[in-house]
């Protein structure tokens, strides 16, 4: 069988109004995570697939993120194989930080990759 190689795009060429949808756990999110994004975790993302359907909605392209790039590329190939315009986002937050791209975190304090 032959597939199609996985849509990616490096972290410093997401735009600024991109959908973010970051499959890390809270623990994660919580110590920081890109403004706006939407937080499914990968652990529930099937459970709540509803959430991601409504957000890409006006045909919106999912731009995925994990914390380097492995659970975000498996939803990615998922969102893919659902008819969804979904990239995954090479080196995920690590990657993000690295080209100092905005973060906040939960409770206001300094925003960092967990």
């Amino acid at each position: 069988m032959n597939f199609a190689p996985l849509p990616s795009v490096d972290a410093a060429s997401v735009p600024a109004d991109a959908l973010v949808v970051d499959v890390r756990e809270d623990d994660e999110w919580a110590a920081g995570h890109v403004e706006g994004a939407l937080h499914v975790p990968m652990s529930d993302f099937v459970a709540r697939f509803g959430e991601v359907t409504e957000a890409v909605a006006e045909g919106r392209r999912a731009y995925v993120m994990c914390k380097v790039g492995g659970r975000s590329a498996q939803v990615t190939q998922y969102l893919v194989q659902q008819g969804i315009d979904a990239v995954n986002v090479d080196g995920g937050m690590l990657a993000w930080d690295g080209a100092d791209r905005p973060m906040v975190s939960e409770g206001g304090s300094a925003a960092y990759v967990l």
